[in-house]
């Protein structure tokens, strides 16, 4: 089921109402059972592998908790390698057969093995990373092991965030989930303020960039340089709002309902250096790398050269985690890249910069940014090398085709919602916009929540293209 859909206007109003209506005994109850309807809406049997993660990782958290030792050390083990292999067979499969068959052509031998051209799974990798977040802070004893197979099945299928985050640890979702919420009409206030942001992102503004989008990244060589640079200024921000505006809805649907969730993106363009690009951006999955292999590597305790070894290996894991291509291994290893140049330039204390000092170091992380996002929105290498070499050339490689195309007002239109974008950010950098309006006299709020409504509505109904769009990160 799609956030931005019809079907989910009716879904979470009929979800939340019933779960204030019910007991506390029958509200995780029903949140397994919405997740499930919820989760079937895209392709039913395929709960059932959610079943086998919940199934696996109740059961390794039992037996870790009592566990010392070498065995303790032995059921995390086979608790990982179950849940990696799971995702590995679905995900990645395919693409190591690809190889494979690439290497054996080059050797002029015929391939071992056969792609399975298996659908993956919606959100596969978000739920099973959710899932060993729990038996590894088992292991650590940093949460007990949870007694309950309903309220573990409700913390892996949790409906808010199950296709794509936040990605929870389980001792900020599961007590909330044992916790007793009564209903508060400034929680579900806030709760739709949420869930409206997200929608405006998502709907007004990355489903309005992505045609432009599409269509540069389908026919690269049609489009001149100048205009494959705008395209991908363009993807940055429609990746952005597609993600972060899914985020804003799943946090609302929740806080809604009395369970908060974690803050998943706080203005990463923002950011004057990669290190701090990184605390905005998927704040939830940087963390659980942080967390969960970057530090058990050695982290920054091994000296210069073996925490460069590390950041490499861990956006490198990080851009494979994103998919099975190599244009998403490039993509994280450039950020890698990125962070070890900016680590070794800056090593030392260092003077606070002045105003013009933060704006180019914005100016610098947010551009090489942009450069990476290349390899991750085109298709393959090749794809990326040509859109990299015309904008190189941007004076001089010819075009076929313009990005203004037959829709100049549209285009120009996206630069203006961009720019808004930026000065809301750019305002609330601080203090979020929204806290501010509360402190505002009532007449005042209610004047900027009609004019927010009609402007969604009116660009809603006259985008280019109608219908609900998936979410980007869908796919991962």
């Amino acid at each position: 089921m799609l956030f931005n859909s019809l079907h989910f206007a009716v879904f979470f109003p009929v979800v939340t109402l019933l779960y204030f209506l019910l007991t506390h005994r029958a509200r995780v109850p029903l949140l397994v059972a919405a997740s499930c309807y919820f989760y079937m809406a895209f392709v039913p049997a395929y709960v059932l592998i959610l079943f086998v993660v919940i199934g696996i990782d109740f059961i390794a958290g039992r037996l870790i908790e009592p566990a010392q030792g070498a065995r303790r050390r032995w059921l995390l083990g086979l608790s990982i390698v179950a849940n990696v292999g799971l995702l590995s067979f679905f995900k990645y499969f395919d693409f190591f057969q690809s190889n494979v068959a690439a290497i054996a052509g080059w050797m002029g031998q015929p391939a071992p093995f056969s792609a399975l051209e298996i659908l993956l799974p919606i959100g596969l990798s978000f739920h099973t990373f959710q899932s060993m977040s729990y038996t590894i802070e088992v292991y650590r004893r940093h949460t007990p092991a949870e007694r309950s197979l309903v309220h573990f099945a409700c913390y892996v299928l949790y409906y808010p965030q199950l296709v794509a985050g936040p990605i929870e640890r389980p001792q900020n979702l599961l007590p909330q989930f044992h916790a007793t919420h009564r209903f508060d009409g400034d929680r579900l206030f806030t709760g739709l303020r949420l869930i409206a942001t997200g929608l405006f992102k998502k709907i007004v503004i990355a489903d309005r960039l992505a045609p432009l989008v599409d269509a540069a990244y389908t026919a690269p060589a049609s489009y001149s340089g100048a205009d494959l640079l705008i395209a991908t200024y363009f993807f940055a921000v429609q990746i952005y709002c597609d993600f972060s505006g899914y985020s804003d809805i799943a946090r609302g649907a929740s806080h809604a309902m009395g369970i908060d969730l974690m803050l998943n993106f706080n203005r990463p363009y923002l950011a004057a250096s990669f290190g701090d690009f990184w605390r905005r951006w998927h704040i939830s999955l940087s963390t659980w790398f942080r967390d969960y292999l970057y530090i058990p590597l050695g982290g920054n305790r091994a000296g210069n050269g073996r925490r460069a070894l590390n950041l490499l290996a861990v956006f490198a894991v990080s851009g494979f985690w994103h998919g099975a291509n190599w244009t998403f291994v490039i993509w994280g290893l450039l950020h890698g890249v990125f962070i070890i140049a900016e680590l070794t330039f800056t090593r030392g204390k260092q003077p606070a910069p002045g105003p013009v000092g933060t704006l180019l170091r914005f100016l610098l992380v947010f551009n090489l940014t942009c450069l990476a996002w290349v390899f991750f929105r085109a298709a393959d290498l090749a794809t990326a090398q040509l859109i990299l070499i015309r904008i190189a050339t941007a004076f001089t490689s010819n075009a076929t085709t313009s990005l203004l195309g037959p829709d100049a007002l549209n285009f120009w239109l996206c630069v203006t919602l961009i720019a808004a974008l930026f000065l809301v950010e750019i305002a609330g950098r601080t203090r979020g916009v929204w806290d501010v309006l509360d402190e505002k006299p009532r007449w005042q709020r209610w004047a900027i929540y009609y004019l927010f409504a009609i402007t969604f509505l009116v660009l809603a109904f006259t985008a280019p293209q109608h219908g609900a769009k998936p979410f980007i990160y869908f796919q991962f």
